[in-house]
């Protein structure tokens, strides 16, 4: 992102405010033994939806604990905020950040406070963990749903085609090439945006994983690679095979998310490599994106080991300088309870299930979020690369789109990869590297 004077004022500004905030509350509890926790949230709108909801059902159950939320940017304006902030000791008493990859460039060992062991923990499933650890230590707790990576389908086209949801590579190019005898777009891609052609690739690695379960360990430690390994190339493999079999929408290569998101809930495409955490916000406007689009996980070879990558919430984390370490930890305790996913459904449409034992999905969920509970409920998920590994190269979405476009051989892609992981890799000072 480019820095310009306005970026720069409105960080300042931002810091100004918290460190304004921090004076207010770190005097200890007012004369009526309220304390006020600062939570710093990003300020895009489920976001900040589900905050709000959070906070106002702990309020109620906590009346001496005041929560004071302030916003920060997204992308890569807000992880500097977020840094800056940690490394200067400003940080707010809780924040919301990314689990998994982004999380070790925050160097949780100095900045944040160890809840490994701590009752916090008490309703997290064990399968969220890895996403919020570092050396060894826990430091986040779940704060929200889950999302499914792989295809959103639309239901409609389906029926009206008599398909059923394929459990192979195979059944699901059969299915395009139904869908595309009938006029109907099989494969939606939007390459304007560039970040979504990475996902029919990274939504493929509940079958790596299937097929080679320690590639998370050994692609970490160097021992393993992309382009050597079938089941991890054949990611670039599927974007290559749809683009050459002709089975993309007209102009994706200059199409956005949104357009995307259109095409397939009107049913003028049939399936979109996506998440699902695409389609809540869709409902207010689109009410039928709740019904009619579904979801199944990027098939693999073998129908047997049918399954589902998928995308692990975001974590709320204590800075290690709160001076209310008790209050935010009932926060967090809350938050990763029945009752804080029964708040955040009140607030948000889930886009999948909680990573909380006991958490169930509304009556009214999508359907995209029953069909990957369905799929956790047979055991059959695997969480996406980036929370079981820190390496993940910056120009992948730029591999991704020329491999997707037929520009770059699906070989070479995964090659180009490989270099682009190297570099990452040594700039975390990871072993074997």
């Amino acid at each position: 992102m480019k820095t310009s004077h306005r970026m720069l004022a409105a960080g300042l500004a931002v810091l100004t405010t918290a460190a304004l905030t921090s004076c207010g509350s770190d005097s200890g509890p007012a004369a009526d033994g309220t304390v006020t926790l600062s939570f710093l949230i990003d300020n895009g709108a489920s976001t900040t939806a589900r905050a709000k909801g959070l906070a106002d059902a702990f309020m109620r159950a906590n009346p001496k604990i005041k929560i004071e939320t302030e916003t920060r940017p997204g992308g890569t304006e807000g992880d500097n905020l977020i840094k800056t902030r940690l490394s200067t000791g400003e940080m707010s008493d809780v924040f919301w950040y990314n689990s998994g990859s982004l999380l070790q460039a925050l160097n949780p060992a100095q900045t944040m406070v160890d809840l490994t062991g701590d009752p916090v923990l008490a309703d997290v499933q064990k399968e969220y963990l890895p996403a919020v650890t570092q050396g060894g230590k826990v430091y986040g707790v779940p704060s929200g749903s889950m999302s499914g990576g792989g295809i959103l389908y639309n239901r409609k086209v389906y029926d009206q085609l008599g398909l059923q949801v394929p459990r192979t590579w195979a059944e699901f190019m059969a299915n395009n090439d139904r869908i595309k005898a009938a006029g109907i777009t099989p494969v939606i891609s939007t390459f304007k945006d560039t970040w979504t052609s990475q996902l029919l690739l990274l939504s493929d690695y509940y079958n790596v994983q299937a097929a080679v379960p320690a590639f998370a360990r050994d692609y970490t430690a160097n021992k393993a690679k992309f382009a050597t390994t079938p089941a991890a190339r054949a990611g670039f493999d599927h974007l290559a095979e749809v683009h050459a079999k002709g089975y993309l929408n007209d102009g994706f290569g200059s199409a956005t998310a949104e357009q995307g998101m259109k095409l397939l809930v009107e049913g003028k495409g049939a399936h979109y490599a996506m998440t699902s955490s695409q389609i809540p916000p869709l409902v207010a406007t689109m009410p039928q994106a709740a019904t009619d689009v579904g979801f199944f996980g990027v098939p693999g070879a073998d129908a047997a080991k049918n399954g589902a990558t998928v995308w692990e919430p975001p974590g709320v984390y204590i800075a290690k300088t709160t001076e209310h370490l008790d209050a935010a930890k009932k926060f967090l305790a809350f938050i990763a309870s029945p009752a804080g996913t029964d708040a955040i459904s009140k607030a948000v449409q889930p886009a999948g299930p909680y990573r909380v034992n006991g958490a169930k999905l509304p009556d009214n969920a999508i359907q995209a979020a029953k069909d990957l509970q369905a799929y956790l409920d047979k055991g059959a998920t695997a969480s996406a690369l980036e929370f079981v590994s820190p390496v993940k190269g910056p120009s992948l979405e730029q591999i991704t789109v020329a491999v997707g476009s037929g520009l770059t051989p699906p070989a070479e892609g995964a090659a180009q990869y490989d270099k682009d992981v190297d570099k990452q890799a040594k700039q975390l000072g990871l072993p074997g590297w």
